[in-house]
């Protein structure tokens, strides 16, 4: 009896399970077994794997074949699992040394040509080799600079099987013919799912591109709302716009994440890992380093927004703007299920999805900001009497967004019609992102020099024992929010998100704690109420 075995990955959403690949050949009629929970795509790898070996080189066995997953009752799906079959086959054959295999992680589709193709989740699945004391990883050439963001593993890219074979038997390692200049590489084509992006609304991720077509500057008046998307970045608070159409409400949201702070080094791999397991890693730039920004379409599924689908589920769009934004247009327009179903994300961080083939789970822990027309006409207001909805439809209209949801929003701003003096003026423009973005970073700085040694990094994620204890408002300054949470117009979870604001206006001023100006202004951002303090952030210093 021959047999050897080697190791690959098993990705349960973005987290990752170490498997065994055993190969046994005994005597008998020549056969293919391959068990252990295997799903279609990777049931199918048994003829790509015969092929692949063939027409690399190596001669098949013709022998009874068993290849067994351990453990047998995990799930496995995709078809990375290829490369580490046809190692551990090779191996139990005798044309490699199935010492070398043992403690070797390897990743990859094998094309029936034996060239190695890449697959989604690279860096999640080499992030679960590493945590389980793997040091040896091999991986498509393509995606081997994905898997070199995880430190302490050393990473073998290899463009096909016979490569492979080679580098494992310590033979001269043949040169692959380059495909021919001009022409698109097949290999890169496992990187990215083909709609995904488009279905996400997803945009360019390159932080270049983002301050230089998308800078605050380029919005007229709207004093309160550019506070409101300051104080939002620095602190890490949901916001709610509602205003006229073509009042700014999307322009502000889209130069949000160019006021958010770099991501560090963590955020970096959350961020990347999920996009890997999408499918949606740009070839040529393996880590994300800015923060996403997702704004799907108002008629997107429950699915497609909080993540699901069949068989094992994948990462929605409240997953891939993790760490980043996620903008809600024409929100009363979503189905009132779908944006409900955003209400324990808001609150915990992270989506839990059970379907009958798992648990999975996945990080969402992002910025949302929802924007919304006053009327179904739009031209609602308080001020003038342009809005020709009748009051039932007004009502109807607003009530699409349930209270349980708008408690969760930290910020609610009116944005004001642009008016033609704003809009013909010739003077000194609006900030721009690069001068707020300079103030967010040092409220991001004291914020996180005050949570040091504990496990938050914005005033938004402080509960509200810990706001009460740890971090008290100077005293008498919350006299005005006690006295609204008194007279219904506060929930207890609304007092404690007045007081988070009033965290982040203070250190955006530069205050040791927050006073009564700091939160009179989180009592109007939260509210909508005027209550005499300047809009502007400058002005409180």
């Amino acid at each position: 009896m021959a047999f050897a075995r080697t190791c690959s990955v098993a990705l349960v959403g973005v987290e990752g399970v170490v498997v065994e690949v055993q190969a046994d050949l005994e005597p008998g009629v020549a056969a293919f077994t391959l068990v252990g929970l295997p799903d279609k795509s990777l049931s199918e790898s048994r003829d790509r794997v015969r092929a692949a070996v063939v027409n690399s080189g190596a001669q098949w066995p013709q022998k009874k074949l068993t290849v067994g997953l351990s453990p047998a009752s995990v799930p496995k799906a995709g078809s990375g699992f290829d490369l580490s079959v046809a190692c551990a086959v090779l191996g139990a054959a005798e044309r490699v040394d199935p010492r070398v295999l043992a403690d070797i992680v390897m990743i990859g589709e094998l094309g029936l040509d034996g060239r190695v193709r890449p697959v989604r989740g690279i860096l999640p699945a080499v992030l679960a080799a590493a945590e389980a004391g793997y040091e040896q990883v091999v991986v498509p050439e393509c995606a081997a600079a994905e898997a070199a963001l995880v430190p302490g593993v050393s990473v073998l890219g290899v463009r096909s099987l016979r490569q492979l074979l080679a580098v494992l038997a310590e033979e001269p390692v043949p040169e692959e013919e380059p495909d021919e200049p001009g022409r698109p590489d097949p290999l890169l084509a496992g990187l990215r799912v083909p709609g995904t992006g488009a279905a996400t609304g997803m945009r360019g991720l390159g932080a270049v591109q983002q301050e230089s077509d998308h800078d605050l500057a380029d919005v007229v008046g709207q004093t309160s709302a550019r506070t409101a998307v300051e104080v939002a970045a620095a602190g890490g608070h949901h916001l709610f716009l509602e205003g006229p159409p073509g009042a700014g409400k999307t322009m502000l949201a889209e130069r949000l994440p160019g006021v958010l702070p770099r991501l560090t080094g963590q955020e970096c791999l959350e961020v990347t890992a999920v996009h890997s397991v999408a499918g949606l890693l740009p070839p040529g730039r393996p880590l994300i380093d800015v923060a996403p920004y997702c704004a799907p379409h108002h008629s997107a599924t429950m699915q497609s927004l909080v993540g699901g689908g069949p068989g094992i589920a994948r990462p929605g769009a409240v997953s891939l703007a993790h760490r980043g934004v996620l903008f809600l247009d024409e929100a009363p327009e979503f189905h009132s299920q779908t944006l409900d179903a955003l209400r324990q994300p808001l609150e915990s961080g992270h989506v839990v999805i059970a379907r009958s083939a798992g648990v999975v789970r996945f990080p969402a822990r992002f910025l949302m900001v929802l924007a919304a027309n006053p009327c179904p006409c739009g031209r609602f207001s308080r001020r003038d009497a342009l809005c020709e909805c009748p009051p039932s439809a007004i009502r109807r209209y607003q009530a699409r967004l349930s209270g349980p949801l708008l408690d969760r929003v930290d910020l609610r701003v009116e944005v004001d019609p642009v008016t033609r003096a704003q809009l013909t003026a010739r003077g000194t423009p609006g900030e721009s992102t690069a001068t707020v973005a300079d103030r967010v970073r040092g409220a991001r700085e004291r914020t996180a020099a005050r949570l040091a040694g504990t496990p938050w990094r914005t005033n938004s994620e402080v509960p509200g024992r810990e706001l009460r204890s740890r971090f008290q408002a100077v005293g008498g300054a919350m006299d005005e929010a006690e006295r609204n949470l008194e007279r219904g117009v506060l929930t207890a979870r609304g007092i404690d998100r007045v007081l988070r604001v009033a965290w982040t206006v203070a250190d955006l001023v530069g205050h040791d704690r927050p006073d009564a100006a700091d939160v009179a202004l989180a009592l109007q951002l939260r509210t909508g109420v005027p209550r005499g303090v300047p809009t502007a952030v400058g002005a409180l210093t």
